[in-house]
């Protein structure tokens, strides 16, 4: 029998769709060391469409649609950086307290940001007034990319969640939404801060007639000049020498002062529009990622959770593991603490049962099952001593421990509920959102 003889191929001998593939599954930093094995190969990666499309649709093809970003007429090369950048907002964040406010206040300050079909989706979560572990989730922020790759961010004040379509986007013909929606940057500041500040490069020209260049749409103002957003007069000078010009300014500006049907009569309208709408210039507002917003088999309370309080309301809570365990509700007021990490496992003592056993454990009326309720101890996989932080607590000092202390019971179930010894019933906490999506959404009203 003849040997077998074996033969090598290199990178280049396959076909280009294979390299492509290949190359595929490469981030930006490992392509641009692959590019820098031969000229030839750092023009395809600097330059072959067809890569940087694959690279975009590996990366975001199952959660996006690719191809309709910018319209379809966006460089693929420019579209992976941005969003690379934007898939940083992808997730839960919390917006930071201050004194501006985009919209009408929130119960939280918590926002969800989620992948569009060619845009992304920014979104306030709070709780329901149900009763019910509902949440409302509203949508107020979109970012988008014109066909220029140009960054196009809008805010919906009043919380009317309009569609917008690539039309409207890519050309900013927004008549329909003239003071509903507002053009914002967003400024990234790292990857887990970001800040959204009303864009004073975009003027609105309400005009509808055929005659004007905008006719009716968001338009770009210079920088420099006119800062607070007022109108610009177009001015039409007269060829000639400068006195002859300055004549015929002057001139139109005393016209459109004393004509009905001139830019003062509009401008007129406009301001008393504004003043109508009463509306003020918005102030910037902070926005910071929530990282670890999942538990890990590691960190089996870490996260967003959602609980109903002694008041019957709902609760959003968010709880970090930092040399210990801590607890706060999104809006930052204190909950609970433990600077020990190590569980208490079952049989517990008949002391600890009684504490469990004794408890009203705090639900929806809709789901509160007497059999469930008893059934619970059964499901306790182990248990965590922790103290109020609500209390200031002095070493040394004579304090009733039961003011302060408390107990965190896991379940099976991987949720888990908390209690302390001055009261007498478990607060059982849920998951807000699993695999990326928000749970118990209910629709939005504006009435």
């Amino acid at each position: 029998m003849e040997p077998l003889t074996t033969s090598s191929l290199s990178f280049t001998d396959f076909p280009e769709d294979v390299q492509i593939c290949i190359l595929s599954f490469l981030n930006q930093s490992e392509l641009a060391a692959f590019a820098s094995t031969s000229k030839r190969f750092l023009s395809f990666c600097r330059h072959d469409e067809r890569l940087w499309c694959a690279m975009c649709d590996r990366r975001w093809g199952s959660k996006t649609l690719i191809k309709r970003w910018g319209s379809g007429k966006i460089s693929y090369k420019r579209l992976y950086k941005t969003l690379l950048e934007y898939e940083n907002l992808i997730g839960f964040c919390r917006r930071c307290a201050t004194t501006a406010r985009f919209a009408v206040e929130s119960p939280t300050p918590l926002v969800f940001f989620e992948w569009g079909p060619f845009y992304i989706t920014g979104s306030r979560v709070s709780p329901s007034k149900t009763g019910s572990y509902e949440v409302i989730k509203t949508p107020f922020l979109w970012i988008s990319l014109t066909s220029k790759g140009e960054s196009v961010n809008f805010l919906d004040l009043d919380g009317k969640q309009l569609e917008l379509s690539e039309n409207l986007v890519d050309s900013g013909e927004l008549g329909v939404l003239e003071n509903e929606l507002i053009p914002v940057n967003v400024v990234f500041i790292g990857k887990t801060h970001f800040v959204l500040e009303e864009n004073a490069n975009l003027h609105w020209n309400s005009s509808n007639s055929s005659s004007s260049p905008s006719g009716g749409r968001f338009i770009k103002v210079p920088n420099s000049g006119n800062v607070r957003g007022e109108e610009y007069e177009v001015v039409s000078g007269s060829p000639g020498s400068l006195p002859d010009r300055l004549m015929s300014e002057i001139y139109q500006h005393f016209a459109n002062r004393t004509s009905p049907g001139g830019n003062g009569s509009l401008r007129r309208q406009r301001r008393r529009e504004k003043e109508k709408h009463g509306r003020r210039k918005l102030e910037p507002e902070h926005f910071l990622k929530i990282v670890n917003c999942s538990p890990t088999p590691a960190r089996p309370l870490q996260g967003l959770w959602k609980g109903i309080c002694d008041d019957m309301s709902l609760v959003f809570y968010m709880i970090n593991y930092d040399e210990g365990i801590a607890c706060r509700r999104v809006d930052e007021l204190p909950v609970f603490w433990t600077s020990n990490t190590t569980s208490v496992e079952p049989p517990f003592s008949a002391e600890e049962e009684y504490e469990y056993e004794r408890r009203i454990h705090l639900r929806p009326p809709a789901e509160v099952d007497e059999h469930l309720r008893c059934s619970d101890h059964g499901a306790v996989s182990r248990m965590l001593h922790m103290t109020s932080s609500y209390d200031l607590v002095i070493p040394g000092t004579t304090i009733n421990p039961r003011q302060v202390e408390g107990r965190i019971w896991q379940y099976r179930n991987g949720t888990f509920g908390f209690g302390f010894l001055r009261n007498n019933y478990v607060i059982d906490l849920k998951h807000i959102a699993q695999d990326g999506h928000i749970l118990d959404t209910m629709e939005f009203s504006n009435d």
